[in-house]
């Protein structure tokens, strides 16, 4: 079924779906859409679901006319075709309910899949763009949990042990979410610190002092600017603040600031230290407090 799209005014929002005070206590809501065909802005299904302290506390869910033709590929995908979706409104009816949900918070996706179909179909309904920060769920459980082979959705809520519907759209939303409430509680990482940056360089490096007890280090920062406080101070130190761990890299120090919690051993620049100390090199991985206090104390760094 192909359809003539039909560019009309759009509704008024219908927030019946959230509860009575919710809607300004929530942490992150969480999108999911499923498509007609290949063009990602033939939406025909989108779930919405609201995340407060761990727990869901709304949900939205509509099938969606496309005003596009269904693809087989794509119905045995998800199972909607052409008959699901007659007398159901199109995308520019739900724009502003779906506005509503996501603008202004953070949303979770898994992957930027939905984001980029959001986009598309808010170009194709000649409505406005949707305004709200984005949160890759793949990449939140890539970090969480590096020794999974595949972090696809039904993967992850096979490990997790989330019920789960793959391609549901209001399951798939739910079960992003969960993925979100797991990370946190498996690395002590909150939302706030999963937005952040993993590996922020900042900008030019502070130049080393000429005379200090890191002079002759070459040290790279794990969670934080080069330009920042800690950058600044291990300049003052004598050391040189490089961008990133290399063979001649002599030191790791892991910020306070780190954004990987209790996994910090998993993140890129920690397990290229190891890498390096395990063929050899003289470098030392070390926190930022453990350096405080040891220079503090005026004990001697071997360069």
């Amino acid at each position: 079924m192909f359809r003539v799209m039909n560019i009309v005014a759009p509704l008024k929002a219908d927030f019946a779906a959230v509860p009575c005070g919710v809607a300004s206590a929530i942490d992150f809501v969480v999108v999911d859409v499923e498509t007609a065909c290949s063009r990602v802005s033939s939406i025909c299904q989108i779930g919405i679901v609201g995340f407060r302290n761990g727990s869901e506390v709304f949900a939205y869910e509509t099938l969606v006319d496309p005003c596009d033709e269904f693809s087989p590929f794509n119905t045995r995908i998800h199972g909607i075709s052409c008959d699901h979706v007659l007398g159901q409104p199109t995308f520019g009816h739900i724009h502003a309910t779906v506005d509503g949900h996501l603008s202004g918070r953070t949303t979770v996706a898994h992957s930027f899949f939905d984001k980029g179909a959001l986009e598309a179909a808010c170009r194709a309904h000649r409505r406005e763009m949707i305004e709200t920060t984005w949160l890759d769920s793949v990449r939140v459980a890539k970090r969480a949990w590096p020794e999974l082979a595949s972090h696809r959705l039904n993967v992850l809520t096979r490990y997790l042990g989330v019920r789960h519907k793959h391609h549901d759209a209001l399951s798939d939303a739910r079960a992003a979410g969960m993925v979100i409430v797991k990370a946190i509680d498996h690395t002590g990482i909150d939302l706030a610190g999963w937005l952040k940056p993993t590996n922020p360089r900042g900008g030019a490096a502070p130049k080393a002092a000429a005379a200090g007890p890191l002079k002759g280090h070459r040290v790279a920062i794990l969670g934080a600017p080069r330009d920042a406080s800690l950058g600044h101070w291990l300049a003052e130190m004598g050391a040189r603040v490089v961008a990133s761990v290399g063979t001649t890299s002599t030191m790791l120090v892991i910020s306070r600031d780190q954004p990987f919690g209790r996994l910090a051993h998993a993140s890129a620049p920690y397990r290229r230290a190891e890498e390096l100390r395990q063929s050899g090199s003289a470098i030392e991985i070390v926190t930022e407090d453990d350096l405080r206090t040891r220079l503090s104390l005026d004990a001697p760094v071997a360069a």
